[in-house]
């Protein structure tokens, strides 16, 4: 009970310190509607500069921002290549009232809804509402709304450098160098005409026209999706029900009505940052799944423990998605049983020099736990089980049933990697022990590490009960927390392989026994008397990695 108090003190600390003062809940019988401007993404792209968060959803390797009121674009800004990192155009789909000469646009509002981008403007003409809406991986849906007698025009803004274009029936085709392609389908009776670096479409005067900016990565993706563009175009508003659906289903899940609006809009947050990042099957990458931060070039793959947490965080509502987050990874997993630690669409850039702490069980069980679901648990377990026994057979030197982490390379770099703590001071000193031809360990054993395996092992057990299989591996964990606690000092510590002597740096890994589970009601009350100093882990921003009275404490810095 003591542990749980810990982990819920922890968890609610941290959230208090992330929100801000909120506002009362928006009265709407639409969720995603109460949660408007949920992310600043306003960006109108210049020459050289990628950005830094766009608008994605679905899965798709595509990504929009909204324009900048004093740098105005009249469209949504993109698309833009989230895996070869550039701006297909600054705006594929500009619009207008069709009249000679370019109009000048004045941004009136603009809103980012959880699954949705709006912008309103008006020239001397009138207002025109912008609407955009993923309606798959591959094809998003723009609604635009205006009053009055007068045409639409459409075309492009600053295509990048050496685009091709053609015409397929009533869409354009935009190819890029890369061999990525844009396509955008217009309704049947739009006016479609083509030059050699733009296009140009007229729509007749109505008060709502559709639609669809597509993006591909080859030529088969873009047979398959032309056709999806006209059937979303003959009934858009089936399309756009459905998404709205969608993103109701998954907030329902997530807002809670005994809490205050601004932590149900930190949840809300959550989602839509966690979908935005999701990518769907491409390339290497076999199966969907959340990649750190599209934000980042070098974020755009799968790593193994940022996996298992975004699986767990998807279980609660979308549980599909983090089943084959976890399959992905699995993807990879390698003859011994070693998961590896990141891929990516192309596979030379996968990274197996080390893998990641193993919490994939805890993944798994999130999602049995809320979908019940035993043919999962049936087809990841054999899996589970060789990841679980690579850890005893490739990263424990002295085979004492207490494990380290460890490299492929034998490199410090890739040990330090494998923790997940790639800067942690623990292993300033530490030096590489050779276990095999391809599996070196740290010279330390690591307290976080053997007490998720400690975790690991009682999760494995529980799902060979629930698929009825014998379980008979053997069981390492009764004495992990005692092992690891340095009972002069009142601390959890990693231990030297040499004379098991601790390795006293007080740091965040102390954690890890009590969130799994395994320390002790009196390791507890040794521990908070650290936990609850200002001078070492209830610092403003409280539990740093490190204790903030040791001298390599950076305040600011990774």
């Amino acid at each position: 009970m003591r542990n749980l108090i810990f982990i819920k003190t922890i968890a609610f600390v941290l959230l208090a310190v992330l929100v801000s003062c909120g506002q009362p809940v928006k009265q709407t019988s639409s969720i995603r509607f109460r949660f408007d401007n949920i992310l600043d993404i306003s960006y109108t792209p210049t020459e050289g500069t990628p950005g830094g968060g766009w608008f994605s959803d679905q899965g798709s390797w595509m990504g929009f921002t909204i324009p900048q009121s004093d740098n105005w674009i009249n469209g949504f800004c993109g698309p833009f290549s989230l895996d070869y990192r550039h701006w297909m155009a600054h705006s594929a789909v500009r619009v207008s009232f069709h009249a000679e000469g370019d109009e000048i646009f004045v941004s009136d509002s603009i809103n980012y809804v959880p699954g949705q981008l709006y912008l309103a403007a008006h020239s001397a003409k009138g207002k025109i509402e912008q609407r955009l809406e993923f309606i798959d991986a591959y094809t998003a849906l723009l609604s635009i709304r205006t009053k009055g007698n007068h045409e639409l025009r459409f075309q492009g803004d600053k295509w990048a450098e050496g685009t091709q274009f053609e015409t397929y029936q009533n869409a354009l085709i935009a190819r890029h160098p890369s061999g990525e392609i844009v396509c955008i389908s217009f309704a049947p009776d739009a006016r479609l005409t083509l030059n050699s670096h733009n296009y140009e479409a007229i729509y007749s005067a109505e008060e709502e026209v559709y639609l669809t900016i597509s993006f591909f990565n080859n030529e088969k993706e873009k047979t398959a999706g032309l056709q999806k563009a006209t059937a979303i175009l003959s009934q858009p508003e089936t399309y756009l029900k459905t998404n709205h659906q969608r993103w109701e289903e998954y907030l329902t899940k997530i807002v809670r009505t005994d809490m205050p609006y601004r932590y149900n809009r930190i949840a809300a947050k959550s989602v839509v940052t966690l979908m935005s990042n999701w990518q769907t099957h491409k390339g290497g990458l076999l199966h969907e799944g959340i990649v750190p931060s599209h934000a980042a070039s070098y974020f755009m793959g799968f790593w193994a423990w940022d996996s298992w947490r975004f699986s767990v965080a998807l279980a609660s509502f979308a549980p599909e998605l983090a089943k084959n987050q976890i399959r992905a990874m699995f993807d990879y997993q390698l003859p011994d049983g070693m998961v590896i630690d990141c891929i990516y669409s192309n596979p030379e850039e996968n990274n197996a020099r080390d893998s990641k702490p193993p919490l994939a069980a805890w993944a798994v069980n999130a999602i049995f736990e809320h979908t019940q679901d035993t043919a999962f648990v049936r087809e990841m377990y054999p899996q589970l089980l060789a990841y679980h026994r690579w850890w005893y057979n490739k990263r424990d030197h002295n085979q004492n049933g207490i494990c380290e982490f460890g490299s492929m390379d034998g490199t410090t770099e890739a040990a330090a990697w494998e923790s997940g703590m790639d800067n942690a001071i623990r292993f300033d000193n530490a030096r590489m022990v050779k276990n095999a031809e391809d599996a070196w360990s740290f010279d330390q054993e690591s307290v976080d590490l053997n007490a998720y395996l400690a975790y690991e092992y009682q999760l494995l057990k529980n799902f060979a009960s629930i698929i009825d299989l014998p379980f008979n591996e053997p069981d390492y964990t009764a004495n992990v927390a005692d092992y690891f606690f340095d009972t002069e000092r009142g601390f959890f510590f990693d231990r030297r392989l040499s004379d098991g002597s601790f390795v006293v740096e007080e740091g965040c890994e102390a954690y890890i026994p009590f969130w799994t589970g395994i320390a002790s009601a009196e390791q507890m009350e040794r521990a908070l008397v650290l936990f609850t100093d200002t001078a070492k882990f209830s610092t403003y921003i409280p539990f740093p990695t490190v204790a903030a009275d040791n001298p390599k404490f950076m305040p600011k810095g990774y």
